[in-house]
């Protein structure tokens, strides 16, 4: 049996990271098995459709490097891969249904449910359809149709027994048929719910493994009424556990950037944020933690994922992008860095630009961490620091080191890096001193501060006009 998993995606919005997180481990899976890896758009709910969330997510997973095998875009043998290009082929099961005797139609109005609702809500029950059209003939449901009532189809579940069922992470799932509600297959505008289509396309299109949230646990046995009633060989479940804030909250909006494309912007590495994603909820056997995506294909083993809640750490995420950072030649580096750069600071001389993200490559999280780490290089004003002005006190050294350097800096004419270190060792030189003598006491009269990156590079990156108007400030 070829392995085919599928990430089905609805267009409502923003990429969030427990998605994605699912697309990821789905994707894993089909590779790992060499197996195939299916796209499929669930866009039933048309009300809740967003303009250009389509195309979000097949950005995500290009920029992600999840090659799919099947989808809108590349086509294939079980097409269309968009629901709503899909809707004649609901009915005819949702028919097979009600003429087993498995569904009915159900003419109830909002009205009626919303008091049922608000019934359940005052109680304090959970809100379950109470059957009302369940028991009608179908001779009756079919005159009341040609009248032209417009009804929804519902799945009528057996009142009596269990559905049991197996799940890769979370094991033997049982649940008692009577609380389990006559869910909505097909609405009265001919669409089909979430509910329905799913189990029917995941069936057509031969999905062997269904990877998706845990939240899903307690709809998987309506699902599988509908394999069983239908003569449809169920599906591998792995579902996944759901992704926490710091205090054991669900993970939602509110969390600020925890889409995939806000990540990105602020100079998150999709490689990195792949890497991290599958570290939420699963532990490979070794102490490993940093992974390429060919790396974690091999890796990766679906029972190793945690039945216990994911939390995501904002932390722990640029930890491992700074992993990535590292490696990137300059040219990316500048890529992720200079657009915020820019924004704050408006355009920037390239190469000049080049050189101070360079020095901070090894201290950066992420791209927009950049602004923060180099203000110095931009600021106006300058002040000494209350420790750093008592270092020049106490220190009978540091004038005739800054005077000097001042004097021969001045009449530097080769703005270099190496240039400027010959100045430093020269002034060394010529007055005998070494070490924090000579070099604190420069780097105090140029910034103001004891620490930065190295005072060659932050001498240079200041510029011979900055460099002469701090120093007379100190002087």
């Amino acid at each position: 049996m070829k392995v085919r998993t599928r990430f089905a995606p609805s267009p409502t919005g923003k990429m969030h990271v427990g998605n994605l997180r699912t697309a990821v481990f789905g994707y894993l899976i089909s590779k790992k098995h060499q197996g195939d890896y299916i796209l499929r758009i669930e866009d039933t709910d048309q009300e809740r459709k967003v303009e250009g969330a389509l195309e979000l997510i097949y950005d995500t997973l290009k920029l992600c490097q999840m090659t799919v095998d099947e989808g809108p875009l590349v086509g294939g043998s079980y097409g269309p891969y968009i629901q709503s290009e899909r809707l004649s082929i609901y009915p005819k099961y949702a028919k097979q249904l009600v003429d087993q005797g498995d569904a009915y139609y159900c003419f109830c109005d909002e009205n009626r449910l919303v008091g049922l609702r608000k019934e359940a809500e005052n109680n304090k029950v959970p809100f379950l359809y109470d059957g009302f059209c369940r028991h009608l003939s179908k001779e009756e449901a079919e005159k009341r149709i040609a009248t032209g009532e417009k009804p929804v189809i519902r799945q009528k579940v057996p009142k009596e027994g269990t559905v049991v069922y197996d799940d890769l992470v979370y094991g033997k799932m049982t649940f008692q048929n009577n609380l389990l509600e006559d869910q909505i297959l097909m609405k009265s505008n001919g669409y089909p719910t979430y509910n329905f289509a799913n189990v029917i396309d995941d069936h057509l299109m031969k999905i062997t493994h269904v990877v998706r949230g845990n939240e899903y646990l307690t709809a998987t046995p309506k699902y599988n009424l509908l394999y069983e009633k239908l003569g449809f060989e169920k599906p591998i479940y792995i579902h996944l556990p759901m992704v926490v804030d710091e205090k054991g909250k669900r993970l939602g909006k509110r969390h600020g950037s925890v889409s995939f494309m806000e990540l990105y912007q602020q100079g998150y590495l999709p490689e990195a944020i792949v890497n991290y994603l599958v570290l939420l909820g699963w532990k490979p056997e070794s102490t490993q933690e940093i992974f390429s995506l060919s790396e974690l294909i091999s890796e990766f083993d679906p029972k190793r994922i945690n039945k216990a809640p994911a939390k995501y750490d904002i932390k722990k995420l640029q930890w491992v992008n700074a992993h990535y950072i590292k490696k990137l030649s300059l040219e990316d580096l500048f890529a992720i860095t200079y657009p915020h750069l820019e924004k704050e600071y408006g355009k920037l001389d390239k190469k000049w630009t080049m050189h101070l993200v360079k020095i901070f490559q090894k201290h950066l999280s992420y791209g927009a961490g950049i602004v923060g780490l180099t203000r110095i290089f931009f600021h106006e004003s300058y002040e000494i620091e209350k420790e750093a002005l008592e270092f020049l006190e106490n220190n009978d050294k540091s004038a005739d080191v800054i005077n000097l350097f001042w004097e021969k800096i001045l009449k530097l004419d080769k703005w270099e890096v190496n240039e400027i270190v010959n100045v430093i060792n020269e002034v060394g030189k010529a007055l005998n001193v070494k070490g924090k003598d000579l070099f604190m006491s420069i780097r105090i009269a140029v910034s103001g501060g004891m620490h930065g990156p190295e005072l060659p590079d932050t001498i240079y990156l200041l510029g011979k006009e900055k460099i002469n108007e701090n120093i007379k400030k100190v002087i």
